[in-house]
Order: structure tokens, then C-alpha cells, then sequence
């Protein structure tokens, strides 16, 4: 077990971190804004005057991704029942709505995704995890993504030897439900109290909090809007912050 140190603040007898993936360690905003864009013009290529709102439920405003909104933090689910919402509100049957958001999705899905590879680690990432792996620490990625999402991002950035558990939002469970987290500590062999969380939402923050975790971090990256964050036990904007306390 070693101690974390960030800025001033002090974690001890840590056994494991866990990470989120998108807007933690993967710098994923300009896909994602992609990606709303992209749904809502489909949808209202089929059905007129919907892209508008479906943009703002996503989460995209002034061509900004807003991060608290459903894109940037809701799980692929989420976002696809609340794209049929929205159809829905046209008149159509509810299997009708989710079935044209269902095809939408998969269409752009499949165009954005073909010879892609994930978006790029944010600067620092590749570093800050070979050194606290180095200690023995143990360290996982816990994402709203698939599984298979996160086992991509895992291989396309060579991060195998450093990561022990890749889990996605596709297990029965989603953020901020603690179980997910309590069930990730459980894949990883280690317990929540022994345990750090570092997100960049509410949800990552909410979940370990209520799984009775050691502590939390929330990373805001260059994004200025913080206040989402205001729960965690600290609050950094480069991940070079989470260093091992020197004796």
C-alpha cells in the first residue's frame, strides 16, 4: 500500500485507483461533439425540426460539449433513449421512436468508427500510470462505455501492462449506482476503502462516494466549469497532480 499525495492532500494505505476513460484519460471532446452533431442531422434529416433540441439534449451549445451534459457523461443507453424521447414528442409509437433512433445511431456509429482509432491520451496520462503501476499499485478504468470500448482504448494506447481491470457501463449497473464501483473493486481484488476514484463527473464522484471509497478526485482538464466537481475530496486540472508521497 503506498500513499498519494495531491497538491496538499493526502491519501494513505492505498491499494488501487480507478479511472474514468472519457475526458479523464482519453481526450475524447472533439469526438464526442462529432458524434452529437452528426445523430441530431440524421434524425432531422428524417424527421424536420428535431436536430435543434436534440443538440441541446446532448449537450451541445454554441458548438461547445457541455460537461455535465448527457453526451459527455450519460452512457450510450441513455443518450439513445433520450434521442427516442424526442422522437416520440413527434406523435410516433415508443418501439417506432427507438427503433429510428436505434438505426440513427447505428448508422453514424458505423461511418464515424471505420478505420478510427480512439481519441488520443491526454498529455501526462502514459507517464502519471507507469508510475504509480511501478509501485504496485493496482489500476482500472471503470467507464460508461462498453466493455469493449474500453479494452479498444486499452490496446490502441498499449496500456496493458498498466491497467488490471478494463470495465464498461455495460454490466447491468450504471454511474452513479455504487455497486458499479463496489463490483469494480471486487474484479480488481481490493476494497473501496483502500480504493481512489479519478473522473471528471458528478457520477464518477457520487458513485465512490457512496461505495465508501478512500477518496475522490476530479480532474477538469482546461475546462473552467468546475462546480460539477465540487464533491470530491480535491479538484486538479492536469493529472501530473496525483504523485506518490515521498517519505
Amino acid at each position: 500500500m503506498v500513499t498519494i499525495r495531491c497538491e496538499n492532500l493526502e491519501f494513505k494505505d492505498i491499494e488501487a485507483i480507478i479511472f474514468d476513460k472519457d475526458g479523464t484519460l482519453e481526450d475524447s471532446n472533439n469526438f464526442l461533439r462529432e458524434l452529437s452533431i452528426r445523430r441530431a442531422r440524421l434524425l432531422d434529416a428524417e424527421i424536420p425540426g428535431i436536430g435543434e433540441p436534440l443538440l441541446m439534449a446532448f449537450g451541445l451549445q454554441d458548438g461547445q460539449l457541455d460537461p455535465t451534459g448527457l453526451m459527455a457523461v450519460g452512457s450510450p443507453q441513455e443518450n439513445l433513449i433520450a434521442a427516442a424521447a424526442y422522437i416520440a414528442e413527434t406523435g410516433r409509437s415508443w418501439f417506432e421512436s427507438l427503433e429510428i433512433a436505434k438505426n440513427a445511431f447505428r448508422e453514424v456509429d458505423k461511418y464515424l468508427k471505420k478505420d478510427r482509432t480512439t481519441s488520443p491520451l491526454f498529455t501526462g496520462s502514459l507517464e502519471v500510470l507507469k508510475t504509480l503501476s511501478e509501485t504496485g499499485l493496482k489500476l482500472g478504468i471503470l467507464s460508461a462505455s462498453p466493455t469493449k470500448d474500453v479494452e479498444h482504448f486499452v490496446q490502441e494506447h498499449k496500456l496493458f501492462k498498466y491497467i488490471q481491470l478494463m470495465m464498461g457501463g455495460d454490466q447491468g449497473l450504471s454511474k452513479p449506482d455504487p455497486k458499479l464501483f463496489i463490483r469494480a473493486c471486487e474484479m480488481i481484488k481490493t476494497s473501496p476503502n483502500k480504493t481512489l476514484m479519478v473522473g471528471d463527473s458528478q457520477g464518477d464522484i457520487t458513485m465512490a462516494k457512496q461505495a465508501g471509497v478512500a477518496g475522490t478526485i476530479g480532474i477538469c482538464w482546461a475546462n473552467q466549469i468546475v462546480s460539477h466537481l465540487d464533491e470530491a475530496d480535491i479538484i486538479i486540472n492536469q493529472i501530473e497532480a496525483i504523485q506518490l508521497s515521498k517519505p
